[in-house]
């Protein structure tokens, strides 16, 4: 009976850290994504875990939230953070600090 339970708590922790990495590489995927798009840079290449808990997906299921910080740059000499909300598997939410945005098109001759 204890080696059962040892065994079955032993398995559930492999699958809360299977769930963790797949969860971590998701929102790394998609906060690199995001800078490529906004053309800022993506530091460190990685993203940091700050908080999880239990909430409700939108079909009632109980799921964990987790909470992920990144840092990136606009001009390459400061860092600012942005902030990535997984639901489950799903991205959330996604903020970032503000940043200033380079305008392109004073620098075209023409």
């Amino acid at each position: 009976m204890e080696m059962t339970i040892s065994l079955l708590l032993l398995t559930a922790l492999l699958l809360f850290w299977l769930n963790s990495l797949s969860a971590l590489e998701a929102a790394h995927k998609y906060g690199k994504k995001v800078c490529n798009e906004i053309n800022v840079q993506f530091l460190d290449d990685t993203v940091a875990s700050t908080s999880i808990s239990l909430a409700r997906d939108p079909r009632g299921r109980r799921v964990l939230r987790r909470t992920y910080r990144f840092e990136f740059s606009e001009t390459g000499n400061n860092r600012r953070e942005g902030k990535l909300i997984m639901l489950g598997d799903n991205v959330e939410s996604m903020s970032m600090e503000p940043y200033q945005i380079e305008d392109k098109s004073a620098f075209i001759e023409g």
